[in-house]
């Protein structure tokens, strides 16, 4: 790998990990458009680390309410909302250790990436049309937790994505737009961490190389901005934009597949 494909890679993973438009997908098709070798394990440490960072410098004065308050006055409203994020990081966790080996091979597939980019665009578009969209952050649930955790379960399929399921299953339970992002994104933090963690005690400092950092410091910035971008842009606009790009790119690695064999 050159630092061009660190970078790429990178700017995919900042991006596909916190729009709804599936970073595991991009990740997979990326290398399989332009014929470039697995990046392997090192890697994919690196963009998962760089992702993490970015979630954590911009919600930084949110995650210490949350811990200070979950663990001192878990009766109160960040208390609570602090044990719901918890609660619904669970069915992810256990998807990822049950399906990693499906993700790893049968899942990667670009004709099943395809259609699931199609299928959960489609049902991203509906969960925008008929949510009521009226619910704050602070009126979240239990059950709420419950039922986009269990969603987040699904995205251990590259295609689906992460937040977009989550976004989606947020809608569905009357979230405001920028709520079920925002939601999404709190969330994000126990199972990107959990993956970089899981993967990390594998590296060695001779992987600590420029390639490395060049995908920790792109996925990051990048994913920073793109957190700031969606949340701010979700006050005004709709999911359809992404739906519309999902079809599209499902179009084109259809396309790609037919005229390749």
């Amino acid at each position: 790998m050159d630092l061009l494909q660190a970078i790429i890679l990178g700017l995919v993973q900042g991006l596909g990990e916190f729009l709804p438009i599936s970073s595991s997908a991009h990740l997979v098709l990326t290398p399989w458009f332009f014929h470039w070798n697995d990046p392997g394990l090192t890697f994919d440490v690196a963009l998962h680390f760089g992702t993490l960072v970015a979630v954590i410098a911009y919600f930084w004065r949110d995650i210490i309410s949350l811990v200070v308050s979950g663990l001192t006055r878990p009766r109160s409203l960040d208390g609570r909302l602090f044990w719901y994020l918890i609660v619904a990081s669970i069915p992810g966790a256990i998807a990822g250790v049950i399906l990693e080996d499906y993700a790893e091979t049968i899942f990667r597939s670009p004709l099943i990436i395809a259609l699931m980019l199609t299928i959960m665009g489609i049902g991203l578009w509906w969960g925008d049309r008929v949510g009521i969209k009226k619910r704050r952050l602070e009126e979240v649930s239990l059950r709420d937790s419950l039922i986009v955790g269990i969603s987040q379960a699904l995205a251990i399929i590259p295609g689906v994505s992460r937040s977009g399921i989550t976004m989606t299953a947020g809608l569905m339970t009357g979230m405001k737009r920028e709520t079920a992002a925002r939601f999404s994104f709190l969330m994000s933090i126990p199972i990107i961490a959990g993956a970089a963690l899981l993967k990390i005690t594998d590296l060695t400092l001779q992987d600590l190389n420029m390639e490395f950092i060049t995908g920790v410091l792109t996925a990051g910035i990048v994913g920073f901005l793109a957190i700031k971008f969606l949340l701010q842009y979700l006050r005004q606009g709709s999911y359809l934009i992404f739906t519309w790009y999902r079809i599209i790119l499902a179009a084109l690695v259809v396309g790609v597949y037919w005229l390749r064999s």
